[in-house]
């Protein structure tokens, strides 16, 4: 029988494993850990656009749903999930998440679109037309 043994060297000092504990906390993990991925916004001239890691899923494990001014972005984990038992080492877990936001009350909805590549999600929430801004001439009068 194979085994496999993940290492993890032991520091010696006590204030090394407090170290370690506190940086698993606060690690640069693309899942937070509240379980729902690290997201970017960011306001453009015409629209705004949220970028949300969400590595090891597809499009069709990303719900993206709009009700009223609710949007929330969701995956639930495979529950289908075939159970092996020749796995020597299995630290990958299925990614769950769900994750509202509020809309600014400019954002188009209706013209909502998503693209998913390299493990990004990327919507672009275009403004409404009477929300961008206008550019009014100045004319001289002589």
């Amino acid at each position: 029988m194979r085994n496999v043994t993940v290492y993890r060297p032991r520091r010696a000092s006590l204030y090394n494993d407090f170290d370690r504990m506190v940086n698993s906390f606060f690690s640069n993990s693309v899942v937070k850990a509240g379980g729902s991925p690290a997201v970017d916004i960011r306001e453009e001239k015409d629209s705004y656009l949220l970028e949300a890691e969400v590595p090891g899923l597809t499009e069709k494990d990303i719900d993206i749903q709009v009700k009223e001014n609710l949007l929330t972005l969701s995956s639930k984990a495979d529950e289908n999930r075939e159970e092996k038992n020749d796995y020597l080492l299995r630290e990958r877990k299925p990614v769950q998440f769900k994750r509202s936001f509020v809309l600014p009350k400019d954002v188009d909805q209706e013209n909502i679109k998503a693209v998913y590549s390299n493990g990004v999600l990327v919507l672009s929430l275009p403004k409404k037309p009477e929300a961008k801004p206008k550019t009014i001439d100045v004319k001289i009068q002589k």
